[in-house]
Order: C-alpha cells, then sequence, then structure tokens
C-alpha cells in the first residue's frame, strides 16, 4: 500500500506532455485498481483456521450421563432442503443420488428430515424420488453396515480406489455385487421414467375415450350425437390426475400454474434403534443393522398466475414453512440437487460450531464448494479455489463468510430474522430471560402467552413482539407456535457456567410427535401462493427476495443484524457438485452473479447503509462483493492503452526511465510474494492462482462489463437485458468426460474479447513495422506497448484457445475473424510500406 501511494503520487506529478489523454485514463484506471485491490485486501487482515472435535461431540450428546442415562442422541434436529426445478435441465438421477447420499448420512435418524423442493411441479421428479425412497431401504443399511464413504451410489460405484481396502467384513464382497446390480436396475427405471410416464397416460387416456365412446353408445337414438372430448392428462400410478405440471400442459395444469403438493416418501422413524434380520431383505443380511430411514418429504408450491413466485428464493421459503411445521428441525442445510454428501459426519462437523459456547450467535456455518468433473488444467478457474481456500477463510476471522447458496448450515430462528443473543442487553433478540430453562422443550408450542417477550428487529433497531407474529409470518398458528420450540433446541448444552442461553442436558431425548392428516393439510396451507401476502416473507423473513443472488443479500442481513456466520474446511470435503466447464456457460454463471452485484449495489443492502452492528472489515468485504463489477470498465480501457500505445507511438510515461522501472518493478516483487503468501496460507497451488488471474481478466472484459450495462439499464429505465446464446458449434464425443470444455457455443460475451485480442495484435503489428521503418526508432516506447500487450494476451490465451475448438473442429467464425485480422494486417502493411513513389516524412508516411 505504501509504494502504490507513492508510484501513483509520483505518476499524478509527472505527467506525459507529448500524450496527456493516454496518461489520463492510465492514471485514472490504476487509481481505481488501487481502490479496488484496497477493498479486496483488507478483509484479509485476520485469517482463521478452525478444526472440529467429533469424540467430544459424542461424548457431550451421545453418551451415557447422569443427566441422559440411556445414552440417546441430545443433538439438536436437522432438516435438509434439497431444490430442483426442471428435470430436463437437473436430471431426476443426480437429484436422487443426492436425496440417497442424505439419507444415508451420519446423523441421528429420527433428528434428520429431507425435504425435496420441486419448483417445476414435474410427476419425473415425484416419481424419481419415490424410487430413490424404495432404493434407500437397501442403500442405506449397507452404507452403515460397510462403514461406505462416500454415499452417493453414482459416486461410490464409479471410485478408481479399491473398493474393498480396509472392508474387514467377510460378506462385503457378496453385498457390493448385490448391491451394484440392485442400482443398476434401479437406474434403468429412473432413466425409463419419462416413456413410462407417457405410456401410461397413453394408456389411461385410451381407456377413458373408450370409456366415453360406450357411454355414448347407450343413449337412445333420437340423442344427438355429441363428439368425445377427453382432456389430455398426465395419470399418476395410482389411476389419478398429477396435480402438478401435466406433460401436455392445459388450463389449472401449466408450468407456473397447478396446486401445492406434499408427499411424505418416507414416514418419521421410530425412536428406538430398529435392528434387522437375515430375513428383513433378499438383497444382503442386514442382521444387527439399523434399518430405520430419514423422514423424506416431497413438496411443490402452488404455482398461479398473477403471483410472483420469486424464483428459488420463494421455493425455499416455502420449504422453511412447511418443514417447520411437520419436523421443526432447529437447524437447516440447504444443497442444490448436484451437491451431495460427500462426507457422511459433514452434518456433525457443523454441529460442533452451533453448539460450542456461544454458538448460540452463529447463524450459519458455511462449507467450501467442491467439484467435480472439472477438467485437469481447471481452464476457466472453474473450482474457485482462491475464493473458496483463500477470501472465505480469511472472512471467517471477521463476522464470518459469506452465503455461498449451497452446502450451508443455518439456525432457523436466524432465518425467521431475529437478532442475536445479548446484541443488546435485557433488549431484542433471544436471551435467558425470555423464557427460561424448561427441562421439557413440549411445553413452548403449548405456552406461547408465556413468550410474548420475544422480540424481533432489522437493521433499524425496530423491535416487534411476538403477539404480532401473523403479520410477519402468516396466520397458521403451528407456524408461529413452532418458532420458540425451535430457538430451545438449537441452545448449546447449559453444563458450564459461562453458558448463558443454554438448554438442560437430555431435554432433546423426548421422541418426536408423529404426522397426522391435519398437520399435512396445515403445511399445504403455508406453501400457497396466497400465504406471504401482507406478511414480512422475503423482506425480514427467510431468503431475502428482489435479487439475482438472494444468497449473498440473506447472509448479509444477518450478519447486520449481529449475527456471526462460521466457514467449516472438513479434511474430507463436505459436499460436492459439479460446474460449468464450457467457456460459454462459464461466461454466463459470472454474468448471473455480478448482476446480482450490481443489484446489491443500488439497493438497500449495499454495505454504504449497514448497521452500526456490521464490523467494519466485514461491511468493506460487502462493499467489494457490491462494488467490483465496475472495474470492468477500468478494466477495459486499460487492455486497450498498449495497443493505442503502439498505434500513437506514445507511451503512458514521457520516457522509460529509471524512477518508472524501478516502482514497477517493486509493485511486481510486492504483487508476487503476496500472492505466494496467500498461496502457502491457503494451500492452493500456484497454477489455480494463475488460472483465477486469468479468468479475472476474461470475466471481467465480458460477464462483469455486461452485468454493469443491464445493472444500469434496469436502475435507470427498467430494461431488463439477458445474454442467451444465439449458436452453437462442435460436437459432442462420448468417450472424452470433457467433451463439453471444447464445444464452442457463441455468444455476445464474446465480443470484447475478442476484439482487445484483434487490436491488440494488429497493435503489435503496427507498432514493430513503424520502428523498424522509422527514421528515429523510438525503442523504448514500443518495449513498453508491447510488454503490457503481452500481458493482456497472456491473460486471454484460455479464452482464445477455447474458441479453437479441438482437433480441427474450429467452429467457422473463428476463420471469418482470422481472415478479418489477416486482411486489415494486410492493408496495414501496405500502408507502412507503400509502392514506390510514396513520402516518408519523419517516420510518419503520407500518400500522393
Amino acid at each position: 500500500m505504501v509504494v502504490l501511494g507513492f508510484f501513483l503520487t509520483w505518476r499524478i506529478s509527472n505527467p506525459n506532455k507529448d500524450a496527456v489523454w493516454l496518461w489520463g485514463m492510465s492514471v485514472v484506471c490504476e487509481i481505481w485498481f488501487t481502490f479496488s485491490w484496497i477493498l479486496d485486501q483488507l478483509p484479509k487482515l485476520c485469517p482463521v483456521n478452525r478444526a472440529t472435535d467429533l469424540n467430544v461431540l459424542k461424548e457431550k450428546f451421545e453418551t451415557p450421563n447422569p443427566n441422559n442415562p440411556t445414552g440417546k442422541s441430545d443433538l439438536p434436529g436437522i432438516d435438509v432442503f434439497v431444490s430442483t426445478a426442471d428435470p430436463e435441465k437437473e436430471p431426476p438421477l443426480v437429484t436422487a443420488n443426492t436425496i440417497l447420499s442424505i439419507l444415508a448420512s451420519d446423523y441421528p435418524v429420527e433428528k434428520l428430515a429431507c425435504y425435496v423442493s420441486d419448483d417445476g411441479g414435474a410427476l419425473l421428479t415425484f416419481e424419481a424420488m419415490a424410487e430413490a425412497a424404495s432404493f434407500a431401504n437397501i442403500w442405506v443399511p449397507f452404507c452403515r453396515k460397510h462403514n461406505i464413504e462416500p454415499r452417493n451410489p453414482e459416486s461410490y460405484f464409479n471410485l478408481k480406489k479399491d473398493p474393498y481396502k480396509n472392508k474387514v467384513l467377510s460378506d462385503f464382497v457378496k453385498d457390493r455385487r448385490r448391491v451394484k446390480r440392485e442400482y443398476d436396475e434401479f437406474k434403468v427405471r429412473i432413466n425409463s421414467l419419462p416413456d413410462s410416464i407417457r405410456r401410461r397416460s397413453d394408456a389411461y387416456h385410451a381407456r377413458e375415450e373408450l370409456k366415453a365412446m360406450r357411454e355414448q353408445r347407450q343413449k337412445k337414438d333420437d340423442e344427438p350425437v355429441e363428439a368425445i372430448k377427453i382432456k389430455k392428462a398426465t395419470w399418476m400410478a395410482d389411476g389419478t390426475h398429477w396435480p402438478g405440471t401435466w406433460l401436455s400442459p392445459t388450463a389449472d395444469h401449466a408450468k407456473g400454474d397447478h396446486a401445492g403438493i406434499i408427499q411424505v416418501m418416507l414416514k418419521p422413524p421410530s425412536d428406538e434403534p430398529l435392528c434387522g434380520t437375515s430375513d428383513d431383505s433378499k438383497v444382503i443380511d442386514l442382521t444387527d443393522v439399523d434399518i430405520r430411514l430419514p423422514m423424506l418429504v416431497y413438496v411443490s408450491r402452488e404455482k398461479r398466475p398473477g403471483y410472483d413466485h420469486n424464483k428459488k428464493a420463494g421455493a425455499m421459503n416455502a420449504l422453511v414453512r412447511a418443514s417447520a411445521i411437520m419436523s421443526n428441525g432447529a437447524f437447516i442445510l440447504n444443497l442444490d440437487c448436484d451437491h451431495y454428501i460427500y462426507n457422511s459426519q459433514a452434518m456433525r462437523e457443523g454441529m460442533c460450531f452451533m453448539m460450542d459456547r456461544g454458538g448460540d450467535r452463529i447463524c450459519y456455518v458455511q462449507f467450501p464448494q467442491r467439484f467435480e468433473g472439472i477438467d485437469p488444467s481447471d481452464r476457466y478457474a472453474n473450482r474457485n479455489t482462491v475464493f473458496f481456500d483463500g477470501n472465505m477463510r480469511a472472512l471467517d476471522g471477521l463476522q464470518g463468510p459469506v452465503y455461498v447458496g449451497t452446502g450451508c448450515l443455518f439456525r432457523r430462528v436466524a432465518l425467521y430474522g431475529f437478532d442475536p443473543p445479548r446484541s443488546k442487553e435485557h433488549s431484542s433478540g433471544f436471551c435467558s430471560c425470555c423464557f427460561g430453562q424448561r427441562k421439557k422443550h413440549a411445553t413452548f408450542a403449548n405456552n406461547l402467552e408465556e413468550n410474548r417477550a420475544l422480540r424481533m428487529s432489522d437493521s433499524d433497531d425496530e423491535g416487534m413482539n411476538l403477539s404480532l407474529a401473523p403479520k410477519m409470518f402468516g396466520n397458521s398458528n403451528l407456524l408461529i407456535d413452532s418458532i420458540p420450540v425451535a430457538e430451545f433446541q438449537g441452545r448449546p448444552l447449559a453444563d458450564h457456567p459461562s453458558v448463558k442461553n443454554g438448554r438442560p442436558p437430555g431435554a432433546l431425548t423426548i421422541p418426536r410427535d408423529l404426522l397426522d392428516a391435519s398437520t399435512v393439510a396445515e403445511a399445504i396451507s403455508v406453501i400457497s401462493c396466497w400465504y406471504e401476502e401482507k406478511t414480512e416473507w422475503g423482506q425480514r423473513v427467510g431468503w431475502i427476495y428482489g435479487s439475482v443472488t438472494e444468497d449473498v443479500v440473506t447472509g448479509y442481513r444477518m450478519h447486520n443484524r449481529g449475527w456471526k456466520s462460521i466457514y467449516c474446511v472438513t479434511k474430507r470435503d463436505a459436499f460436492r457438485g459439479t460446474a460449468p466447464i464450457n467457456l460459454t456457460d462459464r461466461l454466463h454463471q459470472v454474468l448471473r452473479w455480478a448482476t446480482g452485484s450490481v443489484e446489491i449495489f443500488f439497493s438497500r443492502n449495499n454495505a454504504l447503509l449497514a448497521s452500526s452492528r456490521m464490523k467494519v472489515l466485514q461491511r468493506i468485504a460487502y462493499l467489494n462483493v457490491g462494488i467490483y463489477p465496475f472495474t470492468s470498465a477500468f478494466l477495459l480501457v486499460y487492455c486497450f492503452l498498449p495497443a493505442l500505445s503502439l498505434f500513437s507511438g506514445q507511451f503512458i510515461v514521457q520516457t522509460l526511465n529509471v524512477t518508472f522501472l524501478v516502482y514497477l518493478l517493486i509493485i511486481t516483487v510486492t504483487l508476487c510474494a503476496l500472492a505466494v503468501l496467500e498461496v502457502k496460507w491457503s494451500g492452493i497451488e500456484l497454477e489455480e492462482w494463475w488460472r483465477n488471474e486469468q479468468f479475472w481478466l476474461i470475466g471481467g472484459t465480458s460477464a462483469h462489463l455486461a452485468a454493469v450495462i443491464q445493472g444500469l439499464l434496469k436502475v435507470i429505465a427498467g430494461v431488463e437485458i439477458s445474454f442467451t446464446l444465439t449458436s452453437k458449434s462442435g460436437g459432442d464425443d462420448d468417450d472424452d468426460e470433457f467433451a463439453d470444455l471444447y464445444e464452442v457455443k457463441w455468444t455476445s460475451l464474446m465480443i470484447p474479447p475478442i476484439v482487445i485480442i484483434m487490436v491488440n495484435m494488429i497493435a503489435i503489428a503496427v507498432g514493430i513495422s513503424r520502428t523498424i521503418y522509422s527514421v528515429i526508432p523510438q525503442w523504448s516506447r514500443l518495449l513498453g506497448g508491447v510488454f503490457f500487450s503481452f500481458w493482456v494476451l497472456a491473460h486471454l490465451y484460455p479464452f482464445a484457445k477455447g474458441l479453437m475448438g479441438r482437433r480441427g473442429r474450429t467452429p467457422t467464425i473463428v476463420f471469418v475473424w482470422s481472415g478479418l485480422i489477416a486482411i486489415i494486417i494486410s492493408l496495414l502493411w501496405v500502408a507502412i510500406n507503400p509502392p514506390a513513389g510514396s513520402n516518408q516524412i519523419g517516420g510518419s508516411f503520407q500518400f500522393p
């Protein structure tokens, strides 16, 4: 920072009088880059590494003691949310494998519930989940019996390492072969579901037509004959119409227009372990193996025309309400449908922080995202290791990492919009004086009047009593009654005088209430499209609406109330998912993130408007989240500066004197040293850091720039702009798992980087030719311009390589651009070396 300060001072006080315009643009860009760099570096001043001890967790919550003689699990409940919306873009088999990994996770069965949100209302997803629930009866006990890792069957059976290593039971080989055969049959059933549903619907439709024809024949001859019109429906296996989206859209059953659906696929398990016998399964021997399965619920919220359903955020809020009524886990883990549990003890790792002393002030535990199917060179920095292993762990030393949308364990009451305990003494937020300590937490649901001291506040410090809860949470009494219960269950144990807001040990060993029809009916009512009207859902409660990146905004609101978050990096990856490896898909992904950041900057969620409860460095981190896309405008100008220097024969400084070169050397060495320091501390490789730097420039000159333009048009003119694919070229290669990496899909986002590459290449040719044929060659200016042009081209190399396709499959558009470049360079060569008879004056050229 000191060197940058001296450098900028020298640059401002030593203008290039021969090219003031070039000097001015470069200085403005350098000032902005310095500001942006400081915003990025300041939140990294307090890095933290954390570790957990699962043995201590087991000793405190699952070991017999005087307060819990039976040793039953005293851990709080967890509701796992899995979201999906389109079975064509998100294959049901992928979602089913994610569900199976959740059901087989190492957490007390009776404390775990899984909710699948199908926002498309597709029967295909519904039946795929039913198949997964059936296969879980074999897969989950198999995982428990042989301690399988990972517990996603697709990933497990595709492991390249020896599956029999460290397996001690003699029947493992036989069990694995039988389960593998069952899984292959399961995949066949899942993949054939589209045809099965279509054939079934056609058969039921034909039956209804025959039935109508028979009824018509039975009419008297004098009655007029009417044409048979049978509405073509989508039929379920039980012979009834599917209430969700039909295969053939019709009124009341089209996408975005269907009833709410809740189906309990697996009922809540018994409170006591249920061991199997050799006769329980025809596949494997389950003697002395707990065969219970966690609760599994399929949810598709109601959708009707005329309502703003708020995309994923609205679906998540519907799950929050439904789960509060049906299971009311004190904690919520949300996962994307393609992010499965890779470490079966991941939830226990997160619970170590939540149940620690002072853990009641933690709103969520964020796990890093890890990806499979990425090309070995990670050409487009899809793994994001610099962000997940560097920036996020650094934020952990402040108020905590930002919420990144998946792999996050939430405290339910934090999602409800409450303040953390002890945020203001004897005032808002949960504290022991609000409820006291109850030995039987079930009394909370029956004594709502005792809990009127419960308060809720936002950044404006406006308190509100629970007596006004219907205005915030809606008119469901079961939902409102569940709030204090969830708060009590989420408290750490009061096993030490330093724990101010704890619960008695053994309080959560009480069996869960059974589900009945009235409870499910109430859950269906809270996922209706009208329920959120005139409430605070999406405004102060639940996932926040109004942004493409609702995850960042939701986490920001919690930190703004004074909550803390934790970054949990486990030795074995907690979760794994998939990421786009194609250049176009990657650019559109970055465009969506950057657009959300621009929206945040122009909204009330701007960190400049944060409350005093947010720490200064945390506020700077969120400010950087909203500002970073605007760097694209300065980056674009700076990428053209070397070309402008070569075209004009000038440079950003008067001459390449010793002072400028010394400053440049010191800044370069310092930045490289800082990069090495971050790489060493975070554990990432230098190649990954370099890939991140390259894609920073690629994304900055394409997706970030488009996001800024889109955001400004939306704020100023209310215009919505979306960048979509316009043409495709290339092909698929079934023999190469990375075939999609080489497929070129043309998009308008590619235009700025292509123009930058073109202009810099032409400028290098022009600069070299001008210097060679000049009467007085200016080699210093040429070297400066060529050096920075190569710096730009080196960063854009992965982009250029992506345009070239693979093995002669280069798309036509690339040849068109190449031809244009060749023609332009040829014309410039003619201009530089004209035919005989032209006049040369002082290194410039004049044509007769």
